[in-house]
């Protein structure tokens, strides 16, 4: 059976990040703002509600994601991060609109609230609606700047491992080589042997193993080609010996 533990990795976990307990706290806070100082009847009511609940859900949902596909993982970790962007908006339309004061980032206030990642809930339930608000500010500004630097971890993970689908490429290529005795451990040496299989050629797109498919629509179905092995994410293709000896192309895709 194949290793799972290489096509499946570590995932979920998402309760120890920090940028997951700071956007909670600001789902939890914003909760009992909206509660103090907006009107429940309101749209702006129910969309900081939504908003600060998106990007809680967001992180979770990504992190669960992140099992199968990194793709999705980066894009809903961006997703709580837009939401959030969103949220912000909110809450410095609120104070402007009441002719209130935004704190400076560098101001005492602030500083004091970037010290705690997670402050007294109670201060939202008693503080004045500026104070609240001010706040939140700087909560949300913290939660996007640990989301952006979690992203940027994601994307480097990415391109240093790849993806579910060249994992999974490459257990089943170690599997398939177990189960024919061959030795996978290099294909140049079957290369230079006369009776044995010619090894696969490479993508001339991403340089994977390709395989042999056969066309199922176009002009030439029933021909065969060479298609990528990370198909769909990479198509590309190349000519193939057809059974009676000659060159077949492509019909125009991976069939």
């Amino acid at each position: 059976m194949p290793d799972k533990s290489n096509l499946i990795l570590p995932h979920g976990g998402y309760r120890k990040l920090r940028s997951f307990r700071c956007a909670e706290a600001v789902y939890d806070a914003t909760a009992v703002f909206c509660d103090r100082f907006v009107d429940r009847r309101s749209r702006t009511y129910d969309q900081m509600v939504q908003a600060a609940r998106s990007g809680v859900q967001n992180i979770a949902e990504g992190s669960m994601a992140s099992a199968t596909s990194k793709k999705t993982e980066l894009k809903l970790t961006s997703v709580a991060r837009a939401s959030l962007e969103e949220l912000l908006l909110d809450y410095q339309d609120f104070l402007r609109q009441r002719g209130q004061r935004l704190w400076d980032k560098d101001s005492p206030e602030a500083l004091a609230v970037r010290r705690s990642l997670e402050p007294d809930p109670n201060i939202f339930r008693t503080a004045n609606a500026e104070v609240a608000a001010n706040t939140l500010v700087c909560l949300i500004n913290q939660a996007s700047f640990l989301l952006g630097r979690q992203i940027r971890a994601l994307e480097q993970q990415f391109v240093e491992h790849g993806g579910f689908t060249e994992r999974l490429y490459d257990v089943r290529a170690k599997e398939r080589g177990k189960s024919d005795g061959s030795d996978t451990s290099d294909a140049s040496d079957r290369s230079d042997s006369s009776d044995g299989p010619s090894p696969p050629p490479l993508c001339p797109r991403c340089g994977k193993p390709m395989v042999r498919r056969v066309a199922r629509q176009g002009a030439r179905v029933g021909q065969p080609f060479w298609g990528c092995s990370a198909y769909p994410e990479c198509s590309g293709t190349r000519a193939a010996q057809s059974h009676n000896g000659f060159i077949t192309r492509p019909a125009g895709g991976l069939g």
